[in-house]
């Protein structure tokens, strides 16, 4: 095992430093360091082109730095593959949905669950093989406001559902560390309270790392904020810290919208 980051702080689940991402002349990233602590409610923000979904493809696995580093629990994983980060915990929701259409959420979950405990070549058998499973499954239809649906096609159900499935499909791997791609991107209004209530309500002791535009989303949601601008941090700190920074006014936030969570 490779030894820890000299600057790592204490608690550090994830770390990332001085990530370099080129494509051809383009840098994507530009010497990125961030670091997530355990049980973390951190949020990356910025605007389009900022470089956000560049750097989750890396700390994911999709992508490989140019330069930099990237250590998970202590261990550097700069050259591991996606699923085998899955494995050691890191798990992440995608922008846009990637989940089976014609399996229902109870089919989807089992699926998942039993692939996880190791038993994926018997997933298909009828229910009740496996209590372990069955109540695994269970438990993330209540958590994730699936029950009601839990027979209905996937493709048939709302957005929000759908949303909310590939948050249990990703809770289903009992991940240590949650990476959220903009989870209520596209979500209707209507939806919107139940979606955002079970993302407060994820468990406490799984650090995520949430990507959102959503101003009222992430206020509400992190203790901790990252802002990332033409591939670089900007500034780290809180969300007051961040509310009243000129600079993320000027090139983000927007000075309207900003101080409207300055006294929340």
């Amino acid at each position: 095992m490779s030894a820890p980051f000299q600057s790592q702080p204490m608690d550090t689940v994830l770390s990332a430093v001085g990530l370099v991402k080129t494509f051809g002349g383009i840098k994507a990233t530009q010497n990125v360091t961030l670091h997530l602590k355990h049980g973390a409610r951190h949020a990356l923000i910025g605007p389009n082109g900022a470089g956000k979904t560049t750097l989750i493809n890396l700390l994911t696995g999709v992508l490989k730095p140019t330069s930099g580093r990237i250590e998970l629990l202590g261990e550097d994983i700069s050259d591991l593959s996606p699923h085998l980060r899955v494995r050691r915990g890191l798990v992440r929701t995608f922008q846009i949905n990637q989940l089976f259409d014609t399996l229902t959420p109870l089919e989807t979950l089992t699926l998942v669950v039993s692939q996880h405990m190791g038993e994926g070549g018997v997933w298909y058998k009828p229910m009740g093989r496996s209590d372990l499973v069955l109540e695994r499954v269970e438990e993330l239809l209540v958590q994730f406001r699936l029950s009601e649906v839990m027979n209905v096609q996937t493709s048939l159900m709302s957005y929000g559902k759908r949303r909310l499935l590939e948050m249990a499909i990703a809770l289903a791997c009992n991940p240590k560390i949650l990476l959220l791609d903009e989870p209520v991107a596209g979500v209707p209004t209507g939806e919107r309270d139940e979606l955002l209530a079970t993302v407060a309500a994820l468990p406490a002791d799984v650090s995520i790392l949430l990507i959102e535009h959503d101003m009222d989303l992430v206020f509400n949601f992190a203790t901790r904020m990252t802002v990332l601008v033409n591939g670089a941090v900007l500034t780290e700190g809180s969300p007051e810290e961040i509310a009243n920074d000129p600079h993320v006014k000027a090139v983000y936030l927007g000075h309207t919208q900003i101080e409207g969570h300055t006294h929340e």
